[in-house]
């Protein structure tokens, strides 16, 4: 075979050597992608689980309003904090700190 053809031939590997280069590091699917997509993966994985801390926050809540862990204790407790509510025959006592009493 001549030197003309080998020179050929290596130009030719050369070239799809090159392309095959470019693709790995820029094309569809290359390194760069990947790498985005692994980053966005982690951060999707991290909001999922703060969400999953929430929902699992939220469900223990709604039991104990169903009073399914402590006989209606958390209704109460919840009514009583946010609502003011008092049972038949209680006294409603507030106490007021002395710095409250002194800005007036």
């Amino acid at each position: 075979m001549p030197k003309r053809h080998l020179a050929l031939i290596a130009l030719i590997l050369l070239g799809i050597l090159a392309w095959l280069q470019y693709q790995l590091w820029f094309g569809v699917g290359g390194k760069r992608e990947v790498a985005a997509l692994v980053a966005q993966l982690e951060a999707q994985q991290e909001k999922n689980q703060r969400l999953q801390l929430r929902n699992e926050a939220l469900a223990a809540e709604v039991d104990d309003l169903k009073g399914l862990t402590s006989e209606g204790a958390a209704i109460e407790e919840r009514a009583r904090d946010e609502f003011g509510l008092i049972k038949p025959g209680e006294v409603f006592y507030r106490v007021v700190g002395e710095q409250a009493g002194q800005g007036q």
